[in-house]
């Protein structure tokens, strides 16, 4: 006899089962979920904490024709599995599998597409618009977690939809607090009574008959809102325009269905509290939400087990062990996340620095600004940010650090392809949207050392400067503990060949020195995307009949164009091939994998070299000179 989760085909089915059979459910779904990711990885202690709010949005609304915009998306592995995607969640996160995202070419049902955050009420605002512009009658709802709501823009969405006539649900799901049992029941009551048509009613009428007696009207209108604070914090949300109603236990169905059916029938913007817990159901995510915020494969009756050979030292440990070394010998550093702390590394630094350790919430813009105030003032601030993330800050940058030639260091981590989290989170870009700015100076360093060399390098310049490294480990070189830099604009020498000499900008120096052994090619470390070591170039560009400029970001706008844009200025013509991510988004699966789809691994880039200039390239090399 099948499992009720294996009766779930899609939302239809689930709203045939009868009201008793959805607590059986929600425990299936969540050992599903469980199971799934200590089999592929993802994240989890989100997921466990969405269960019943996802199985009360789908029993309660139409869906898909009822519209959910989930913030951030890494929250719905539970929706997808009710949405007709529960077989192919072994394919979670891998190349041609499932996306860790939701996805509007996956499923009809994934109405936007998230991964960054804060998003969700502007756009379920504009479906909720559009249908009402159409004339259709239905409902928009946006899941936001309280994290996102510290971002500017959710209140800027928030500030347009109060003043907007449609039908708009956002819910907050909040899993920072938490509710005892006797006020949850005190709660489940008042939600269901506050988003009652009875109550909606009856304030309305109440407020028309005051309204001939504005005195009288003004006091009901305070004594409402005062008795309402005491309990709920509504105040904020309904000065926005909003009916407040919760908060309200986000694991118990009895109170979110019947809340949510109540809301339903309402018209109006309104605005539903609900408190998860992280990692509910599973007691080690609940014990460190953190530790099991995106694991990788572990076997659930055990939890995650430290591997026995330490691995090799990430980048972000290397910039992690950096900053703290460096805040040790320099006390105007300061450190800047919006809300990484975990993921860019700074764990160890708020730590030992706590003064000195700022955490601004998912609010990149402010983070960027932020740091421009504090080096107004003589401080020496770095800006820890994924390079996806910072794009979100990029008229800050631009304005506010920039144009006032501030030394802010920007330590941009994930630089690159980042493998199972997909295209949203791929720090491809940074490269051509920072060299375009004036005053701001990139640096590409190929392997741990150098991260921390050009970090201190970076950190001992009086303008901006953008350090770019990628996600995880890289070649395993040793990594000096001193706070040398290294020449600020050069780069090196790194292999002599002949004929054809390969520019690496970054890590992509370790595959383009496999494939010279190959071809016997000339390998030069750049180092410095802006500026260029011209000097170098030059010299390089005299010795050879032909370049390769090689990097693990977008071509268009990237490296490569700083190089050919660097021989027109000096009049040189030369062929040069421009290697690097090609004008489309990289899907996501294992980063080796996707390195050799774009032919940026060794053998890519020995067939490129020979498809190109074939004629050039000695296909059998002689005795080989390295540099260094």
């Amino acid at each position: 006899m099948p499992s009720l989760l294996e009766t779930i085909n899609d939302p239809a089915d689930l709203r045939r089962l009868p009201r008793p059979q959805l607590a059986p459910l929600a425990n299936e779904l969540r050992a599903y979920v469980l199971d799934s990711v200590a089999k592929t990885g993802g994240h989890l202690s989100s997921n466990l904490g969405t269960v019943e709010l996802t199985i009360a949005l789908h029993y309660v609304y139409d869906t898909p024709r009822d519209r959910i915009v989930w913030d951030v998306g890494h929250q719905t592995y539970p929706h997808k599995i009710l949405t007709g995607r529960r077989d192919r969640m072994g394919t979670l996160r891998q190349f041609g599998g499932l996306a860790g995202f939701p996805q509007r070419a996956e499923s009809e049902y994934d109405t936007f597409g998230t991964a960054h955050s804060s998003t969700s009420i502007s756009a379920a605002l504009g479906m909720a618009l559009a249908a009402r512009q159409k004339g259709e009658q239905r409902h928009s709802i946006a899941v936001i977690g309280d994290g996102a709501m510290s971002a500017g823009m959710a209140f800027e969405a928030l500030n347009n939809a109060g003043v907007a006539e449609c039908n708009l649900l956002v819910i907050l799901n909040d899993n920072d607090m938490s509710i005892s049992p006797p006020v949850g029941a005190l709660n489940r009551y008042l939600a269901q009574l506050l988003s009652g048509r009875f109550y909606a009613a009856g304030k309305n009428v109440a407020k028309n008959v005051l309204r001939v007696a504005p005195p009288l009207f003004e006091l009901a209108k305070r004594i409402e809102e005062h008795a309402k604070g005491m309990v709920v914090p509504a105040t904020l949300f309904e000065k926005f325009g909003f009916n407040y109603i919760g908060p309200i236990d986000g694991h118990d169905l009895d109170s979110l269905i019947p809340t949510l059916e109540n809301i339903k029938a309402l018209k109006g913007p309104q605005f539903l509290h609900v408190v998860t817990r992280k990692g509910q159901g599973y007691k080690l995510a609940e014990a460190d939400p953190v530790a099991y915020h995106g694991p990788g494969k572990f076997d659930p009756a055990v939890g995650l087990v430290k591997p026995a050979v330490p691995p090799k030292p990430t980048f972000t440990q290397v910039f992690g062990q950096w900053l703290c070394d460096m805040a040790a010998a320099d006390p105007r550093l300061v450190g800047i996340t919006p809300a990484m702390r975990e993921g860019s590394g700074l764990v160890e630094f708020e730590k030992r620095f706590p003064d000195r350790y700022f955490d601004v919430g998912i609010a990149e813009q402010h983070a960027v600004t932020f740091a421009a105030g504090m080096a107004c003032e003589g401080l020496k601030p770095v800006v820890a940010i994924y390079s996806t993330f910072l794009q979100r800050g990029y008229d800050q940058l631009i304005h506010d650090v920039a144009l006032q030639n501030l030394p802010v260091v920007f330590a941009l981590d994930r630089a690159g392809l980042v493998g199972a989290d997909g295209p949203t989170h791929a720090g491809a870009y940074d490269i051509p949207y920072l060299r375009c700015i004036p005053q701001v100076s990139i640096a590409c360093p190929a392997d741990e050392n150098e991260c921390r060399q050009l970090l201190t390098t970076a950190f001992r310049q009086d303008h901006p400067v953008a350090v770019r490294y990628p996600r995880g480990a890289g070649a395993g070189v040793a990594v000096q503990d001193t706070l040398e830099g290294l020449p600020f604009g050069k780069g090196e020498l790194r292999r002599q060949g002949k004929g054809i000499a390969v520019l690496a900008f970054g890590t992509l120096l370790q595959p383009a020195l496999q494939a010279a052994e190959r071809l016997n090619l000339t390998v030069v470390n750049m180092r410095w995307a802006k500026p260029l070591d011209v000097e170098l170039l030059l010299s390089v560009a005299g010795t050879h009949e032909a370049l390769v400029t090689l990097e693990e970001g977008a071509i268009m706008g990237g490296a490569g164009s700083a190089v050919t844009e660097a021989l027109n200025a000096a009049g040189i013509v030369k062929p040069v091939l421009q290697l690097g991510l090609r004008d489309e988004f990289t899907a996501h699966g294992d980063p080796a994998r996707l390195l050799a789809l774009q032919g940026l691994d060794a053998a890519g880039i020995e067939a490129s070299v020979q498809q190109r200039f074939g004629a050039l390239v000695e296909r059998v090399p002689p005795s080989l000179k390295v540099v260094g």
